[in-house]
């Protein structure tokens, strides 16, 4: 609910030219919570235990319902009396699940999973082309080449980067033999590049071309993302904090424009919808990440034994294949990147 609605209010209630602007600065308050996360988490569960880290969101949360409805004014709705489509919507988080869920288990079974998953989307599709008021307007990724490959650039950039943090830390504290705490602030150095950047990335998105930021901050990360797969044991903590400041970089330079580009490439009615693909591509490319390290996993056999000293050779194997792959498909990325600025170009042509 919050990743579907936040980009569409912004975007509806500030002008085109000032629209990076405040996506740089909503991405870049994101990345603040970012950077503050590792610090924090790795205090919480190395002095309360890893429960504490669910049970301090719950007066966060409360804080934050208490200030949207004291601060937020004026609510409106562009389909206001249009049917809901159930159907569609029970089709699509079937389909989702399946395919989320079966990342998590083995390989045979979850493969099958998937396989109807992917079945159920299609399915999905073909119901909403038949929906005069679908869940999921398919005409902006039919009619709308900008909007199909900004979305699927999304999806390959947190495909990418997600897990990265999730094996560094599992790097920094069994290699490394750092705690918790320690590991958070090494990993710390990637969002505060993030949150410092992704303001002034936005506001450039207004000014230049996005393609031209957003492929440099993908072609970036592809280089941050290679560095990791020389990781060893030995490897000094300069290079991992270099890798990370680089990548933090190269993701302020890729998320504010892109996501610019997809909100700046729909019409008003479809800045809800709009702002939910972005959300499910966020998602979804979370779980595929993290389902490319639990398969690499799977495949070293280091998902069925606990990490020890006798593990290492193993686990560093596997992480610098995850990261490998990674860095492969930030690589393509760069080019769905590029591809979609070579046709807002010919648009504007």
């Amino acid at each position: 609910m919050i990743f579907g609605t936040g980009m569409a209010i912004l975007t509806s209630v500030f002008p085109a030219g000032e629209r990076g602007k405040v996506l740089g600065i909503n991405i870049g308050a994101v990345y603040l919570g970012l950077s503050l996360g590792p610090f924090l988490g790795g205090f919480l569960t190395q002095h309360w235990g890893w429960r504490s880290i669910f049970l301090v969101n719950v007066p966060l949360g409360l804080m934050i319902i208490a200030s949207i409805l004291w601060a937020l004014r004026g609510e409106w709705a562009e389909a206001k009396g249009e049917r809901f489509d159930l159907v569609g919507s029970i089709i699509y988080s079937l389909a989702l699940v399946a395919i989320m869920y079966g990342f998590s288990l083995p390989v045979k079974s979850g493969a099958w999973l998937m396989l109807a998953g992917a079945v159920g989307l299609l399915g999905f599709i073909w119901w909403e082309t038949k929906r005069e008021n679908p869940v999921l307007d398919i005409n902006p990724f039919r009619n709308n080449t900008v909007f199909a490959l900004s979305n699927l650039a999304a999806f390959i950039h947190y495909s990418a980067t997600f897990a990265a943090g999730f094996l560094l830390s599992l790097y920094l504290q069994y290699i490394k033999g750092d705690s918790p705490q320690q590991a958070g602030l090494v990993l710390v150095a990637q969002p505060i590049m993030m949150t410092l950047f992704s303001p002034l990335a936005g506001r450039l998105s207004d000014k230049v071309e996005p393609r031209i930021l957003a492929s440099t901050g993908m072609a970036l990360m592809v280089i941050g993302l290679f560095m990791f797969t020389f990781l060893r044991e030995n490897t000094p903590l300069g290079f991992i904090v270099s890798s990370l400041i680089l990548s933090g970089f190269g993701y302020a330079l890729f998320s504010s424009p892109n996501t610019n580009a997809v909100m700046s490439s729909v019409e008003r009615r479809f800045y809800g919808i709009a702002s939910a693909t972005l959300g499910t591509m966020r998602l979804t490319g979370q779980t595929f990440s993290m389902g490319i390290v639990m398969l690499v996993f799977s495949v070293y056999n280091i998902g069925a034994r606990q990490i020890t000293p006798e593990s290492y050779p193993l686990f560093l194997r596997s992480a610098r294949v995850a990261f490998t792959i990674f860095a492969a498909l930030c690589f393509g990325g760069v080019f769905a990147s590029l591809a979609r600025g070579k046709v807002q170009q010919e648009v504007k042509d």
